[in-house]
């Protein structure tokens, strides 16, 4: 493998993807340049452009290609192997780091193979989680950002990228609903750290001596969130000294959160409120004015987890769900969700300009110093927890700028209507049973594949035992054959069922036509 040519290798490519559209295949046999050699012959060497450009444009091809065959839905999902069959080595592909330096053509071909054992998220029948998709211009932000390759602690290193983060907040805080004077924000690796940042800031806005003191100064404190919230509540309070045993867990209905009883637990102390807009299971939407109120009455810090649901607030047809965000304190908002930035994309926003800055700020003094030839309110390093920032505004702002706000809202739209055509499709099916009888809230439709062998049963605990065991062998069976990929979870007392969501644009109805036989297909003998 090691000494196989580009041109044997771009030829086996094609071969292999024999039904690529015809743009993407003359993409691909586009350069005629061989590249030979190591990684000290590219720049900086010595006359090295000519084989970086080389170099380059063969990862280019391969990533072409790799991105036009995820919208053919005869292509895999994914091409699945065990843990130790990857770890053993496939077809030359090995993860074993070697001693000596390897040529670049061999770099190439690992970087087909990382692709070609992966699962293609991007492919219009991946459903399985809640960030899915591939867009284009996102992409091509990802490269912008990769090779500017820089941080996001000053703005002498990253001048352009800490102004496009504050553009980038100031559109999302009007959206939200919050006045010009108010709000602050920053962007976190992921939505658990954006909640994360919300529960440290709320415990500092109610008791500042906990940055230099520590929880030995303070009460026992309470947390609130719903039973259905995301985990990362509890693991907050867990990593921030205040305990996961000392988050209540409200109890809900179905779909809303039944936030009536506001007596506290012997000896905590409440102080933060965690509603969730859009829940990671059946996307339901807590009742935030209602919260906001309770909130309001006993001066509780309000926070609404809109990872997954705050791209409805884009949507002129489906902001109301998320009414009353406006009231929150803080808004955890994940763009690499529902609105199909590439992964890592999350936003923490805090209404009280300036918090965020006094509870993280140490001023160290070989980065934040006072005295720079500019500005030094744009130096937002101090803000985060972290030192090194990673650049994830620039594929966001790109995308807005290609899109605008109506692109992004249209694209919500469609997700939508998607989950409510599953949701009437599976109405109609007598092989399926839905998990919740009233239409979805957002995209999440949840739902029990019935096979012939339980039709006849009377509900009770011999059916449920058998259906609990149905999801996970199809699953089983689905990720072997690699045609379509979805999630399944209990939940209380409900067993295993599947969870659809949709946040690809991609997804037509042809797909989900296909994912409800394709499901039947495999589980029909169980």
């Amino acid at each position: 493998m090691q000494g196989q040519s580009y041109n044997s290798l771009t030829h086996n490519f094609l071969n292999a993807n024999i039904n690529m559209p015809l743009i993407c295949a003359r993409v691909c046999v586009c350069v005629s340049v061989c590249v030979y050699g190591l990684h000290t012959d590219l720049l900086p060497a010595s006359g090295g452009e000519e084989l970086t450009r080389g170099f380059l444009q063969e990862v280019v091809n391969i990533l072409l290609g790799y991105i036009c065959k995820s919208s053919q839905r005869g292509s895999k999902v994914l091409d699945f192997h065990h843990p130790h069959q990857l770890k053993e080595g496939l077809e030359g592909f090995s993860m074993d780091l070697p001693d000596l330096p390897e040529t670049l053509e061999q770099i190439l071909v690992d970087c087909r193979d990382t692709l070609k054992y992966g699962v293609n998220t991007g492919h219009p029948r991946f459903f399985n989680q809640l960030s899915s998709g591939l867009d284009v211009i996102g992409v091509a932000g990802e490269w912008l950002t990769s090779t500017a390759n820089t941080n996001m602690f000053t703005y002498e290193v990253s001048p352009v990228f800490i102004l496009m983060e504050e553009v980038l907040l100031r559109k999302m805080q009007s959206i939200v609903g919050w006045s010009d004077d108010e709000g602050d924000g920053i962007f976190c690796p992921g939505g658990t750290i954006s909640n994360l940042y919300s529960i440290l800031v709320a415990r500092y806005h109610f008791y500042p001596e906990v940055k230099t003191k520590g929880m030995g100064a303070l009460p026992r404190l309470a947390l609130f969130t719903s039973e259905h919230s995301h985990y990362s509540v509890k693991k907050s309070a867990a990593v921030l000294g205040m305990g996961s045993e000392n988050v209540v867990m409200v109890k809900c209905d179905e779909r809303w959160v039944s936030w009536t009883c506001t007596k506290y637990t012997s000896g905590l102390v409440p102080f933060y409120v965690n509603a969730t807009a859009g829940t990671t299971v059946y996307g339901a939407f807590d009742p935030l004015s209602a919260i906001a109120d309770i909130c309001h009455r006993h001066t509780l810090w309000m926070h609404v987890d809109a990872a997954w649901g705050g791209g409805l607030l884009m949507s002129d047809r489906h902001s109301m769900k998320l009414q009353g965000i406006e009231r929150a304190w803080s808004v955890t908002w994940n763009p690499h969700k529902m609105m199909g930035v590439p992964l890592q994309c999350s936003v923490i926003l805090i209404k009280k300009r300036g918090l965020l800055q006094e509870c993280n700020e140490l001023g160290a003094e070989y980065l934040f110093q006072t005295d720079k030839p500019y500005d030094v309110r744009y130096d937002t390093g101090d803000k985060s927890i972290q030192c090194g920032r990673h650049v994830d505004v620039f594929k966001f702002w790109l995308m807005w700028k290609a899109k605008g706000s109506e692109g992004f809202g249209s694209q919500v739209d469609k997700c939508l209507e998607n989950a409510e055509y599953l949701y009437d499709q599976l109405q109609r099916r007598k092989d399926f049973e839905l998990v919740l009888k009233t239409k979805p809230e957002h995209s999440n439709v949840c739902f029990w594949y019935i096979p012939p062998s339980l039709r006849g049963l009377p509900p009770g605990p011999d059916r449920d035992t058998r259906l609990h065991q149905v999801a996970p062998r199809i699953k089983g069976r689905m990720m072997e054959k690699g045609s379509v990929l979805i999630g399944y979870q209990p939940l209380g007392t409900r067993v295993n069922f599947f969870r659809c969501v949709f946040s690809n644009p991609a997804t037509q109805q042809e797909d989900i036509d296909f994912l409800m036989d394709e499901i039947a297909r495999l589980g029909n003998d169980l």
